[in-house]
């Protein structure tokens, strides 16, 4: 009897300790998954757009995806405290970022690299975005976004065409330090070149402010009455850009170029008070950039130093097909 109840006892014991073992092991694999972190750049459409690619790529490929609190505001005072406070947490393997500014960020995000956290960069860049040239922003893997220069140039041929090749254009912008708009500008400039009889006679930032946007907007077609185009760089600067020109009544007199397909734009678009909108792929973004952290980080896969997904344009013309609607930002 004493020999039966000692054999099972020590059945007991092997079979509790096995199952802490596989316990143990279950929680050890479960440690050693990838985790990765996605901090936006501000609360809007856009970045919504792009986590949702995110999630869905990180479910599918079995990673686990942390998101950020989404800024209230642009910028790295407001960036860059969320963006510690979640790292702090423990357990990132990358990063992917929008960085908030081309050199504010380079020293935080450094910080984090030197820990062992791998970082891409998507929408914007740190520097001239080039990361193949050893410099002290060259630490990131890559940049995953738009070419803002090509859409740029794009946008002032468009601009162009509808304005018959001459006149005054205004460009309302966000902010001058982000690499995004940036390059717009920069690129829209660059297209102007081609038509002499153009003439650009502004720039506003608005620090991403809608109703600054509308008020600049405004401040500028009071000051140059005969103003025919106006390119608004992104959501903000659009949707203000637009809203000015209804209240001013100019609705299809002053021809506006926006960047950014939300739904507000679109709407405006089919009523005719936008006459193009640049598109550009956020949810193909946020896949690709989990597509690839996981190709390096589960197999060493080099990723290329920059992925361009392309854009689409919204017009008169095919604003209402179908087909179109996936490119709007929901």
């Amino acid at each position: 009897m004493k020999k039966g109840l000692l054999l099972v006892m020590v059945l007991l014991i092997t079979f509790s300790m096995s199952a802490q073992l596989f316990a143990g092991g279950q929680q050890e694999a479960e440690d050693d998954g990838i985790t990765i972190l996605f901090m936006p750049g501000v609360a809007d459409p856009f970045y919504y757009m792009m986590e949702k690619g995110i999630r869905e790529k990180g479910a599918e490929l079995g990673v686990n995806i942390i998101v950020a609190e989404f800024p209230k505001a642009w910028g790295p005072e407001v960036q860059v405290p969320i963006l510690e406070a979640t790292v702090a947490q423990g357990g990132i393997d990358m990063i992917l970022i929008a960085p908030t500014a081309i050199d504010a960020l380079i020293s935080p995000l450094k910080k984090l690299y030197d820990q062992g956290i791998e970082i891409i960069t998507v929408d914007t860049f740190l520097g001239n975005g080039d990361y193949s040239v050893d410099s002290d922003y060259s630490f990131p893997l890559s940049y995953i976004g738009s070419d803002n220069e090509k859409g740029g140039r794009e946008m002032a041929a468009h601009l162009a065409e509808m304005v018959g090749e001459k006149g005054k254009v205004y460009i309302n912008s966000t902010n001058p330090d982000v690499s995004s708009v940036m390059g717009r500008v920069k690129g829209f400039k660059e297209g102007l070149e081609a038509f002499p009889d153009m003439e650009l006679v502004g720039i506003d930032y608005n620090m991403d402010v809608q109703q600054k946007a509308t008020d600049q907007t405004l401040g500028a077609l009071q000051k140059d009455p005969d103003i025919v185009g106006i390119f608004g760089t992104n959501l903000y600067s659009s949707q203000g850009a637009y809203q000015a020109v209804v209240n001013a009544g100019l609705s299809g007199a002053v021809k506006l170029a926006t960047w950014d397909a939300s739904v507000d734009i679109i709407n405006a678009l089919k009523k005719g008070q936008i006459d193009l909108c640049l598109a550009q792929k956020p949810y193909e973004i946020g896949s690709l950039a989990v597509e690839w952290g996981y190709k390096f980080l589960s197999a060493g896969t080099k990723i290329p130093a920059k992925v361009i997904p392309g854009f689409e344009f919204f017009n008169e013309g095919n604003v209402n097909d179908p087909e179109m609607d996936k490119f709007i930002y929901k």
